[in-house]
């Protein structure tokens, strides 16, 4: 008995540790993908909107992680309510952005392809003349 008590502290203890590890991981990625999107911003780089978006998905995902975790050392019904508000919110977010990062890569697709196709036509109206 005294074993098993020793163990379920023990494994409190460590999934408050990588709760904050991975609070804290979250945040900082979320955080250098904010400066380096405003200074991709600032030099009105293409991949700008993309970079971001992915940045804060990997956030977002460390974040929603550190949730998971805590959904093993909760004991109320109130905190897993919480909890897994906090879950559906974070992975809600997580698919949008996902679903961002989807559209500006079709969109970015579709405009090098428009441009290849107007090389092609380019290069077709120079050999007719």
């Amino acid at each position: 008995m005294e074993l098993v008590h020793i163990l379920e502290i023990a494994l409190e203890y460590l999934v408050q540790f990588a709760i904050i590890v991975f609070e804290f991981i979250g945040v900082g990625v979320i955080i250098f993908a904010g400066m380096k999107g405003f200074l991709n911003y600032l030099r009105r780089a293409p991949e700008m909107k993309i970079n971001l978006a992915q940045g804060l998905a990997i956030g977002l995902e460390f974040k929603l992680g550190s949730e998971i975790l805590k959904t093993v050392i909760v004991r109320d019904w109130t905190e897993i309510v919480t909890v897994a508000g906090i879950i559906a919110l974070r992975a809600a977010l997580t698919f949008l952005i996902h679903w961002e990062i989807k559209e500006e890569n079709k969109d970015k697709l579709e405009q090098e392809e428009r441009a290849r196709e107007q090389e092609l036509q380019m290069a077709e109206r120079g050999k007719t003349e």
